[in-house]
């Protein structure tokens, strides 16, 4: 009995490993229709566009492959990033995307405590109006607010029409809003942009915010009151430090987002003809696809843009690991 039981411990420990190495790559197994998946509709394409930014490309015939690609290296990059007009247009992307990552971050943030702290039926009502603004298209969502912003028949052409004649010439200089122009002065249509984009985009920060303040310990927040913290001081001294990962995880994603507004702005200005307001992403549109087509130059600033939201996303992943190796 002995012999049989130390034998038969003695099969099962040399079955162990062999098990331990099928279960170890069961994971990775189980990953890959989910990675052969992003390869084919995220990889590809990305290295399409970064090969297609070495060559001179002016034609549809080119992309067809009924005519050679002339390759010329670094040219296409040397261009764009010694045109005078690529630093403009960086610049209105920066402080567009910086502008409306902080407005976004403070709006969902209130949101998110604002439904923290109303009762679990008000705070579903609440949730659901809100989700409403996430969940529509950024399309139709664009075109409704271009409507309210109409020049002749939009809401705010009307509210604007229905003041005194006395205030509005005091406080704008004018009476009559019948055919002003909202998007043609380029700092206001930024303003109706980020309003717009703000509005499409708090909803996912006030849901995540308020999906991290469940985590918060209320022991630690009713300890902070008792000590005669106030709501101000128990968000920053409790709450803040908590959610620094959330908060820095939603940063990272509301600055790639903003990075690459298109839709929005390509609606709102109604194609690529102003070229004032050009951000990153339509200027890389309008250079491949506005006659005549330059197909390289657009992928090159494609390409400088991915690098940038690459830049922005290893700089938050090196603050996590510091953040990790100080805790």
């Amino acid at each position: 009995m002995t012999t049989l039981t130390e034998g038969t411990g003695t099969t099962a420990a040399r079955e162990t490993p062999a098990r331990r190495r099928r279960v170890d790559h069961l994971p990775y197994v189980l990953l890959l229709p989910c990675l052969a998946i992003i390869a084919v509709l995220l990889l590809w394409p990305l290295g399409q566009v970064v090969m297609m930014s070495f060559y001179k490309l002016d034609s549809v015939r080119q992309l067809r492959g009924d005519r050679e690609w002339p390759w010329v290296g670094l040219a296409n990059y040397t261009q764009i990033l010694g045109d005078p007009f690529f630093r403009t247009v960086l610049r209105n992307t920066v402080l567009f995307a910086m502008a409306n990552v902080a407005l976004t971050m403070i709006l969902g943030t209130l949101v998110g405590l604002l439904l923290n702290r109303l009762g679990k039926r008000m705070a579903t009502f609440v949730a659901s109006c809100v989700m409403l603004a996430w969940a529509t298209p950024a399309l139709t969502g664009t075109i409704v607010w271009k409507w309210i912003f109409d020049d002749t028949s939009g809401l705010v052409t009307w509210l604007f029409n229905k003041l005194p004649d006395g205030l509005s010439t005091a406080l704008f200089g004018r009476s009559d809003w019948t055919g002003y122009g909202w998007f043609n002065d380029p700092l206001l249509f930024f303003a109706i942009l980020t309003l717009v984009v703000v509005w499409h985009s708090f909803p996912f920060i006030a849901v995540s915010v308020l999906a991290g303040l469940k985590s918060v310990p209320s022991e630690l927040q009713e300890a902070a009151r008792v000590d005669g913290a106030g709501p101000w001081r128990v968000f920053w001294s409790v709450t803040f430090p908590t959610l620094r990962p959330v908060f820095g995880i939603l940063v990272v994603l509301s600055t790639i987002w903003d990075f690459k507004v298109f839709t929005q702005q390509f609606v709102l200005a109604g194609g690529t003809q102003d070229r004032t307001t050009f951000m990153l992403s339509i200027y890389s549109y309008a250079e491949a696809f506005s006659p005549p087509p330059k197909y390289g130059l657009g992928s090159a600033i494609a390409v400088i843009l991915t690098l940038i939201l690459l830049a922005v996303t290893a700089l938050y992943v090196r603050m996590v690991l510091r953040q990790e190796d100080a805790s």
